[in-house]
């Protein structure tokens, strides 16, 4: 391990909130690092639904590689964009604490109809790139019109402002964590049990070489096991179904003060087939995530 860790990262806001986030997480135990920003294929293409986009890790194979030719020592990812199936030679060494997992709907002001269902006007035009958020919207709201929209989220938020559109989904915890002014607009909260999120979503990883155990043990210092607990749930299911971010998958799963762990999961073969949602309670997260696959496919 270098004296002074470089850490790899997109280059969008909420990238660099979640790079300088785990820098400040490190020099509170003492560790110097420095930021190095690289452009991903994700990044490159923005003319295209991610579900156009060939190939897994569109937001984190540059990243990786840069990890691999120790251009770099630590690779700081939105959970929800890392593939399940580890590259050859990089573990996930630790994981942030959890911000809000849930999707919000941002409306427009002269578009928000609060006495009906999502306070959505008839027909309304809501945008989103994501075949999840695609396949959650129609399950609840039927009639809406969809519409792809990529750039990252201040992008987003004034696409909504200048176009026609009547509202766009967003992570919340993308919003919360740059505190952007929503004043503009109205928020429709949606409840994760109900429209469930991405899996891991609203957590930060923190990717490191196998072979690094000096980092590995620094890692582990500001991990949080009992969100790994959960977010590994998530993710067994999303790896058993062979799905990438780009699949109509959302799982989500928590662990109530009695030690309980509360999965659920919505699943569709594609963004506009119907979805199929499940539940499981367990004392355990032990073979919770292969039992709900299963509940998946029956």
């Amino acid at each position: 391990m270098s004296s002074k860790i470089k850490i790899g990262t997109r280059g969008s806001r909420l990238a660099l909130w979640q790079a300088n986030f785990a820098q400040q997480a490190l020099a509170d135990i003492g560790i110097e690092s420095e930021l190095h920003i690289i452009k991903t294929k994700g990044d490159q293409i923005q003319d295209l639904s991610f579900d156009k986009i060939e190939g897994k890790g569109f937001f984190t194979k540059e990243i990786e590689s840069a990890l691999l030719n120790k251009e770099v020592d630590l690779a700081v990812h939105s959970m929800k964009d890392l593939p399940t199936e580890n590259v050859e030679g990089l573990v996930v060494a630790g994981v942030s604490a959890r911000e809000n997992p849930a999707d919000w709907l941002i409306i427009k002001k002269t578009s928000f109809k609060p006495s009906n269902t999502l306070s959505l006007p008839k027909n309304a035009k809501v945008g989103t790139s994501s075949a999840r958020r695609k396949a959650m919207m129609l399950d609840l709201c039927p009639g809406v019109s969809l519409h792809d929209l990529r750039g990252n989220v201040p992008t987003r938020l004034q696409k909504l402002q200048d176009g026609d559109l009547d509202a766009i989904l967003l992570a919340a915890a993308g919003l919360i964590r740059l505190e952007l002014d929503l004043s503009a607009f109205e928020v429709f909260k949606l409840h994760p049990k109900e429209f469930i999120p991405a899996p891991a979503q609203g957590v930060v990883a923190y990717q490191v070489r196998e072979d690094d155990i000096d980092l590995r043990r620094v890692i582990k210092k500001i991990h949080h096991p009992e969100v790994a607990e959960c977010t590994n749930v998530e993710r067994k299911v999303l790896k058993l179904l062979e799905g990438g971010c780009h699949m109509p998958l959302g799982v989500y799963c928590e662990k109530d003060a009695m030690g309980n762990f509360h999965a659920l999961a919505g699943f569709a073969k594609t963004w506009d087939s119907p979805i199929v949602r499940k539940r499981l309670s367990y004392s355990t997260n032990f073979q919770l995530a292969d039992d709900l696959f299963k509940e998946l496919q029956s």
